[in-house]
């Protein structure tokens, strides 16, 4: 009882014939399906041979036990079903049998306690997670814009830091070297500082359509004026203060821009 036996099915056929054999849901009572190996067809001399062997066990106290698995044959609409003979399996008894007269054994008790190890509580520490992720999104929900928003001004203030260090070694270079490229190059960083500033693409725009767009801001169009004079003019023989006040009105703008931007 209890123990695996094997119920094996052969079935011998034409090749060009369609044989189905029961799956893992046939009625296998008394018995039990534990699992099954099949073997491929294989054909020889013109005949085809299919074998299964259903892997089963019993709980049963019947001391007789039968099977019989029918195969499907398929024949166009038809199904055939071929039924082989009667598998049975006998239990024998191994306990001897007590007549009326003998009393039975008595059962031994042991109330003595076992040790058993710590089984993890899925469902506490499931119930803490979900806990503590209703928790996070509480907050996230309460301080997420706050922290979002400080973490942003964080981020704009580090760039305008390092955007104004630029600006300044670059117009002291100018300085020192009265040279065409690097006026261009002061133009460049302003240009992209205010796209990353306020989210848009201004490094493509022309002098006059960058007036425009900053609504003709009287120190945006001195300052693009002077410096185009000397990027695209070469007219190097500006006055270096006027090219310093043009440094000085795009630096301005530039803060403004920025306190405009982090109100």
């Amino acid at each position: 009882m209890g123990q695996p036996l094997d119920y094996e099915l052969r079935y011998e056929h034409a090749p060009g014939e369609e044989v189905v054999f029961p799956d893992s849901l046939a009625p296998f009572a008394p018995f039990e399906y534990v699992g099954r190996t099949w073997q491929p067809t294989r054909t020889h001399s013109g005949r085809s041979l299919d074998r299964t062997v259903y892997h089963l066990r019993t709980f049963s106290l019947a001391p007789t036990q039968s099977l019989q698995l029918p195969v499907l044959v398929l024949r166009g609409p038809d199904t055939l079903r071929r039924l082989p003979p009667v598998a049975q399996v006998q239990l024998r008894r191994t306990a001897p049998l007590l007549d009326a007269t003998t009393t039975p054994p008595a059962l031994r008790q042991d109330l003595s306690q076992l040790p058993l190890a710590p089984a993890f509580n899925y469902p506490f520490w499931l119930a803490g997670l979900a806990g503590l992720l209703a928790l996070g999104a509480g907050i996230a929900a309460l301080f997420g814009h706050r922290w979002r928003r400080g973490y942003s001004l964080y981020k704009r203030r580090k760039n305008h830091v390092y955007f104004l260090t630029q600006f300044a070694r670059h117009a002291e270079r100018f300085t020192l070297s009265r040279s065409a490229p690097v006026v261009e190059r002061v133009v460049t960083l302003w240009k992209n500082y205010l796209s990353s500033l306020e989210d848009n693409n201004l490094s493509s725009l022309t002098t006059k359509e960058l007036v425009e767009h900053f609504n003709n801001d009287d120190d945006v169009r001195r300052a693009l004026r002077a410096t185009d004079r000397i990027v695209y003019g070469n007219l190097l023989s500006e006055d270096a203060q006027e090219v310093d006040a043009a440094f000085q009105r795009l630096r301005s703008f530039a803060e403004r821009r920025y306190e405009q931007v982090s109100a």
